[in-house]
């Protein structure tokens, strides 16, 4: 990625985690098969230091690729688990989520990282490398998507979802539509032509959007969700890095992308006007309000979210705009020789401290109710 990110957690440097390629999420849970814990020293959010309790460590070494959307998260994790235990190694190659499922269920990988849960087809493949079980998704990373706008003389911009839609569609073309103005009458809008920037490459960022967008404004937005952009019009620009790159430089435009890239590159997000009784702030606690809203639809072990509800939620201070990445691991049939230091892992990023660096660099911690359903599946991988 060539963007490079001035949150916290980006400035980590690569060298303390044997990563390939970008880094992506990944993680394993804990069992301290190696009688030993320590404290990490550092984290990786800026200006900060790692959580005070014990990592317990697990020795080996495992490999895992995947979604490149948990970058900044991972870099922290990383460094901080190997800090702690130096006997263990995790290499994490950042790929996409499609590569990712592909080189678990081919026996690659320790676990992958993924933007959206396994679909059934992927999940009958896995039963092939776990042994007397299959590949589940466990939900791990949080955040908000932000709406990011390049207009010189507005700080403040609302937006719902319907002129959203119609904006990225090319309906709603120039800043001063009536539909604009209404959401934001205290503000001197321009007529300046809008400019929307997507994905080039398929994103899971992008299926995230458009399922908020079908979801909210099916009327408006009348595109199945996918990872392929399919609105008409447009500029294109390859990652969320060069998103972002492109609405900074372009006056009138607007994009997408993680909140860590609007923070590094100090560009303004829109509020959304949900219905509310105010709009709402893409910030990482107001996406974990939104996320609250998700209902667990996963079976067994499966911890599969429906996002629906945090489309159309109304809850004041909760964020419609969410993405939730997933670790794909073996309920059972983990390799023995991978499963301590998978487990271990995901154990400590699913933990109360683990969760607790998202915030500096942008993602959004699970809610209470769904991050102990995870530490449960966690400590029952076998």
């Amino acid at each position: 990625m060539k963007l490079q990110r001035k949150s916290g957690l980006r400035a980590l440097t690569v060298g303390a985690v044997a990563i390939t390629g970008a880094l992506v999420l990944t993680a394993c849970g804990s069992d301290d098969n190696s009688g030993s814990s320590a404290t990490p020293s550092s984290s990786g959010a800026a200006g900060s230091s790692a959580p005070a309790s014990s990592i317990s460590c697990a020795k080996g070494s495992i490999l895992a690729s995947g979604s490149s959307a948990q970058q900044n998260a991972i870099e922290s994790w990383v460094k901080n688990y190997q800090q702690a235990c130096p006997g263990a190694t995790i290499n994490y190659k950042t790929s996409s989520s499609g590569e990712g499922v592909v080189d678990f269920n081919q026996g690659t990988d320790a676990f992958a990282g993924s933007d959206s849960p396994l679909k059934d087809t992927e999940v009958a493949s896995s039963k092939k490398v776990c042994a007397g079980g299959e590949g589940i998704s466990i939900p791990m990373v949080g955040g908000p998507i932000a709406i990011g706008y390049n207009l010189p003389g507005v700080d403040n911009l609302v937006l719902d979802a319907p002129t959203l839609a119609k904006i990225f569609n090319s309906q709603i073309t120039s800043w001063n539509d009536p539909a604009i103005k209404a959401l934001n009458p205290g503000a001197t809008l321009p007529s300046t032509k809008i400019q929307t920037v997507h994905r080039q490459d398929e994103s899971g960022t992008t299926d995230n959007l458009t399922k908020y967008l079908k979801g909210a404004a099916p009327s408006a937005w009348p595109y199945e969700h996918a990872k392929a952009w399919a609105g008409k019009g447009g500029q294109a620009a390859a990652k969320s890095s060069g998103v972002a790159a492109l609405v900074k430089q372009t006056e009138g435009s607007i994009g997408y992308f993680e909140l860590s890239y609007a923070t590094a590159e100090s560009i303004k997000t829109v509020k959304i006007n949900t219905g509310a009784s105010a709009p709402v702030e893409a910030t990482s606690a107001n996406a974990s309000a939104g996320i609250a809203s998700a209902k667990i639809v996963g079976t067994g072990a499966d911890l599969s979210l429906d996002l629906g509800a945090a489309y159309t939620t109304k809850t004041d201070n909760a964020y419609p705009i969410v993405l939730v990445t997933y670790e794909i691991a073996c309920d059972k049939g983990n390799k023995p020789a991978n499963l301590p230091l998978t487990k271990s892992f995901l154990n400590y990023i699913s933990s109360t401290d683990g969760q607790a660096q998202l915030t500096a660099a942008g993602y959004a911690p699970l809610p209470d109710e769904i991050a102990t359903k995870v530490r449960s599946t966690v400590a029952a991988l076998s």
